[in-house]
């Protein structure tokens, strides 16, 4: 049998604490950022910058939208801080799309709105919204202006 025996004294136990409390940090930082990883076959295809409408166009065209060349809408607007009811269903869209709009909550950005011409089976209205924060995409849906209508994501597979 072997036995092993330590002394223990102020300098030792303020180390030995000093290393687990930085062992428990290291932990913690690696589970925090494992979650904010995305996996790379959820980001759009499309470069991830728009400055203007005609940018915003290109990428939703990239996409495999036919759009009317003139946005309906180029509008500001703030980011609601948190997501609640609709906004949370909203959020969810996005971050299956890989879009990071949870990320910018009360910051200002611009949504830029245009007709989409090639929506299957579409009867009535079809919008595409692409939200930008500084240059960044950071939202992007199809939607039915229609009473019963709907919302999927900017992707022309999901139609």
């Amino acid at each position: 049998m072997f036995v092993f025996t330590a002394k223990l004294n102020r300098k030792k136990a303020v180390l030995f604490v000093s290393l687990l409390a930085l062992v428990v940090a290291l932990i913690i930082l690696c589970v925090a950022l494992r979650g904010k990883v995305r996996p790379p076959e959820s980001t759009p295809a499309a470069p991830l910058t728009v400055s203007n409408a005609s940018e915003a166009a290109a990428y939703l065209k990239n996409l495999g939208w036919e759009l009317e060349s003139t946005p309906l809408e180029v509008r500001d607007l703030v980011i609601p801080r948190s997501f609640t009811g609709a906004y949370a269903d909203y959020a969810a869209l996005q971050a299956q799309q890989g879009f990071p709009i949870a990320e910018y909550g009360g910051m200002k950005a611009t949504r830029y709105s245009f007709r989409v011409l090639n929506y299957p089976g579409a009867s009535g209205e079809i919008v595409a919204d692409l939200v930008v924060s500084g240059q960044t995409v950071i939202a992007g849906d199809i939607q039915s202006t229609a009473i019963d209508g709907f919302m999927v994501g900017i992707r022309a597979t999901e139609g």
